[in-house]
């Protein structure tokens, strides 16, 4: 690289940006960094501030999971004075690196830690500009240098740009509609006294922040003797009652104790072995190859005996072999065994292995899946990512309680429901929930309706920076299939998002904008774009199945600073591919 200093962009200054600015600050390179914030705190982003989180919230990770920053959060923590862990109901000497924390005081640990990033910038004469309180309106890129346009500051040109604008939830409905809400956040509007049923529409980890925030502002919980909870609705909200609608009816897997960082497993699949699947694969990874290298060859390691149970077992097979007691055995009645098989492996730190390797295998196909075949997507979107939302999402402890607290007490239910329902708005405020199978639709009436079914993935209609858009600098992703012939059977038969090119060929539209190994975009020839990177989680899930996270965007920053110095992945990696 020459002497000149790289001018970096980074849009946005939540936890994607604290990691880039991070891996930037690693290397000996010379950069000029601006951060663009449009808010007025660096390093909280959506789900560690006001914005999506109250004080009842609490993270799903633990100190022993997150990438190494300036200062580890259990020595952060042994520096606060008593006062300010007792308001967040923290105890200093019960605290352990395998504990999750309320979500507001991680956020201010990250947000000191993006403090210790700028002073050691400015001690290393690293020039870091924080633009606070500054909205990005538009981006283009002018060949030589990206144009960066703001609403309040006039318009910068950097050789580089990174989107790192985190969380981008709906609201546009909202004000027009009464009692609904497309997501649970800000959850400061979820503090409804209501006394009535409340439709949620999902039983996701997004789902239980607006369960913990409604529960509190229409009832108590109690501790019990045993350590569980008991919940008492208050008077005025008699008939309070939230009801979860899930796809098969299905709750998420309790939190257990877990061995091994994703981050700093040593048994993954390898870029050189990556490589030389795809030249005997056609340009392809194998999803099955993936299965049986990334989590059945590691369960014979970890776990020899369930791995001799599951030995002869295909993706599939074994997907239906985990789901089956899931299926057979009434939801709140399997979270209660494993939550007593979670407290047995905190206790004696022990991990439940295939369920950490699920979560493992999760992580280790987000960025081959740009390889994948169409006909492999479709597979592991009908499939797999069903059985890895529910294990993976790693409930805490605490919403395990409070969740069975409300069952117990009437005022929690599950409702399973068919994949097309759709919310219909009444006049009079509230909607009509269709949850139906299509051929025989039933429906109810809610007067408050919440959508929790998570992050959803942005059209590239609705991207906020309209001139890469526009411009064609981005594209919409897609994957080939390995049958035209069947491809074309498909598209005749009516399954969504296939189309054909003026060359007969067939491809998949994938949610999300096409990108490269190192998170640069695409256009529509597939040519990669060397100043543009993509951070953003509703931008690019189609190529990244498991996007979200502090191990993701650890990864992610370390690859993006990779193509900014124009280096080699297979060259300057680590010996594990996880990129």
């Amino acid at each position: 690289m020459d002497k000149k200093h790289k001018t970096i962009a980074i849009i946005g200054g939540g936890p994607s940006a604290l990691f880039m600015l991070k891996r930037l600050l690693e290397t000996d390179a010379k950069f000029d960094i601006d951060i663009f914030e449009q808010h007025d705190r660096l390093g909280v982003g959506m789900p560690y501030g006001k914005f999506g989180a109250e004080a009842e919230h609490v993270t799903n990770v633990s100190a022993n999971e997150i990438p190494a920053l300036g200062i580890s959060l259990e020595n952060w923590i042994a520096l606060q004075p008593d006062g300010h862990l007792k308001a967040y109901g923290i105890e200093r000497r019960g605290f352990s690196a395998y504990r999750v924390l309320p979500r507001l005081i991680f956020g201010e640990y990250l947000e000191n830690s993006f403090n210790l990033l700028l002073k050691k910038a400015e001690k290393n004469n690293v020039s870091v500009k924080v633009h606070y309180n500054t909205t990005v309106t538009d981006i283009t890129d002018e060949k030589a240098s990206v144009r960066i346009v703001t609403g309040n500051l006039g318009n910068f040109n950097f050789d580089h740009v990174v989107i790192c604008t985190g969380h981008n939830w709906p609201s546009d409905k909202e004000n027009a509609q009464a009692g609904y809400f497309q997501s649970p956040y800000p959850p400061s509007k979820l503090k409804l006294r209501v006394n009535c049923s409340v439709a949620i529409k999902g039983a996701s980890l997004t789902a239980v922040d607006a369960i913990r925030t409604l529960a509190r502002v229409n009832g108590t919980f109690t501790e019990r003797s045993d350590g569980f909870l008991t919940y008492n609705p208050l008077k005025e909200s008699a008939k309070f009652k939230l009801v979860l609608h899930s796809r098969g009816g299905h709750l998420p897997s309790v939190r257990f104790h877990l061995d091994d960082s994703r981050l700093k497993n040593t048994s993954l699949l390898t870029w050189d072995e990556l490589m030389a699947h795809r030249e005997q694969n056609g340009g392809f990874v194998s999803l099955d190859y993936i299965f049986e290298r990334d989590f059945k060859r590691l369960l014979l390691e970890k776990d020899p005996e369930h791995y001799e149970w599951i030995r002869n077992m295909d993706m599939e097979a074994f997907i239906a072999d985990a789901m089956s007691l899931r299926e057979t055995v009434d939801p709140f009645d399997l979270m209660r065994g494993e939550y007593a098989e979670a407290e047995k492996s905190i206790r004696r730190h022990e991990s439940v292995h295939w369920k950490e390797l699920l979560a493992m295998l999760s992580f280790a196909m987000n960025y081959p899946a740009k390889y994948f075949s169409a006909e492999d997507m479709l597979r592991l979107n009908k499939n797999l990512k069903p059985l890895i939302s529910l294990v993976i999402a790693f409930l805490p402890q605490s919403s395990c309680r409070e969740i069975l607290a409300l069952h117990q007490a009437g005022c929690l239910e599950l409702f399973s429901v068919e994949s097309d329902t759709y919310e219909e708005p009444m006049p009079d405020g509230g909607v009509r929930y269709h949850y139906g199978p299509s051929a025989d639709p039933e429906c109810i009436d809610y007067p408050v309706f919440i959508d929790c079914t998570g992050q959803p993935q942005i059209s590239i209609e609705k991207f906020p920076f309209p001139g890469l858009a526009d411009a064609g600098t981005i594209n919409p992703a897609r994957l080939s299939f390995k049958d035209n012939a069947a491809a074309g059977l498909m598209l005749k038969d009516g399954i969504e998002n296939i189309e054909q090119d003026s060359s007969g060929n067939y491809y998949l539209k994938v949610p999300g904008i096409g990108i490269n190994d190192y998170f640069q975009v695409l256009d529509r020839f597939g040519a990669y774009n060397e100043r543009v990177y993509m951070m953003a989680v509703p931008y690019m899930g189609g190529f990244n199945p498991d996007y979200s996270g502090l191990d993701f965007a650890e990864e992610a920053s370390g690859r993006i600073v990779k193509g900014i110095l124009n280096l080699d992945i297979a060259g300057s990696q680590s010996e594990t591919f996880r990129l």
